[in-house]
């Protein structure tokens, strides 16, 4: 299997969605794709904006891509294999001063926006004010575009993926995304130092990414109608809407499918274990659409015969 670079320039950014992007390199199933990303607001290792910019084209997340998987067909699925996430020696995040539906709630959305800078180094985040923290880097988009005309946003997490802002996504996890159109188009970006479940203020600490690595594969296998994740720990199932009980039904009707598909088990069967053992939690909650993750551990039980 081959090993690709792509290269960090103008040619293999975008801002946007879309199944008319030409994609900027042609893979086979099971090759690897290497790159470097600008942070998500298109800023650089050297913290400097990257210019030129389309206003239209590029209003969005800085996203690598879209790169082809040859003979990808649209009603496969696609698996993610994330090898390594780096990310650069800075960081920030940002909470109030700006109008969404929680800092509106939250009584925050005038007035002055705080900013917390991050240096970075060696798995240790330490901001302005002298805090520490653990990170855990992840890529916030990986998706591909919807079978749709036009361009779409990079906000919104769909069915094939994007900006879905989970942080179990670290390296050694395994994505499965429902393939929407030909060729896959698949786009990555919006490096993340570390995120707390919701990324309740709009933003994680958002980082450019040093270097990332994944292999992709296409599975005729594994039929899907909404994402899936594989972590070393567990099993995650994800659901994404505009309605926060929607997308935590859709994410358990998608681990029923996966205990089934896993275990055998019954759909009631699987819903009566699952209320025991499966976690649901909140994704995200500021994409305009909502984001909920089931997860259900590897060793959450095990089956023994009872009798002969």
């Amino acid at each position: 299997m081959a090993q690709h670079e792509i290269p960090l320039e103008r040619r293999t950014l975008h801002g946007h969605f879309s199944r008319e992007l030409e994609p900027v390199l042609v893979v086979d199933p099971g090759d690897s794709i290497s790159f470097s990303c600008l942070s998500s607001g298109w800023r650089g290792e050297d913290r400097t904006q990257f210019e030129p910019r389309d206003e239209e084209l590029d209003a969005g997340h800085a996203l690598i891509g879209p790169v082809a998987v040859r003979g990808a067909r649209a009603g496969q699925t696609l698996e993610v294999e994330i090898d390594r996430v780096d990310i650069g020696s800075w960081g920030f995040t940002v909470a109030g001063g700006f109008s969404t539906p929680l800092n509106d709630r939250l009584a925050v959305a005038e007035g002055e926006t705080v900013e917390l800078l991050w240096e970075l180094r060696r798995g240790v985040g330490r901001d302005q004010h002298g805090r520490e923290i653990a990170l855990a880097p992840f890529l916030g988009v990986i998706g591909m575009p919807p079978d749709e005309p036009g361009i779409h946003a990079t906000a919104p997490p769909r069915r094939c993926g994007g900006n879905i802002d989970c942080k179990e996504l670290v390296a050694g996890t395994v994505l499965y995304l429902p393939i929407a159109v030909d060729g896959a188009l698949v786009s990555l970006g919006d490096g993340h130092a570390a995120q707390g479940d919701g990324e309740v203020s709009q933003l994680a600490i958002e980082a450019p990414v040093e270097r990332a690595r994944l292999t992709l594969s296409v599975r005729d296998d594994l039929e899907l109608e909404w994402p899936v994740a594989r972590t070393p720990a567990a099993w995650i199932t994800f659901g994404f809407d505009e309605d926060l009980d929607e997308a935590a039904a859709i994410a358990i009707d998608g681990m029923l499918g996966l205990m089934a598909r896993e275990h055998g088990l019954e759909r009631r069967d699987a819903l009566a274990l699952a209320s025991v053992l499966v976690d649901l939690r909140v994704t995200q909650l500021v994409n305009g659409t909502r984001g909920v993750h089931a997860l259900l551990a590897h060793d959450a039980f095990r089956s023994t015969r009872i009798g002969g």
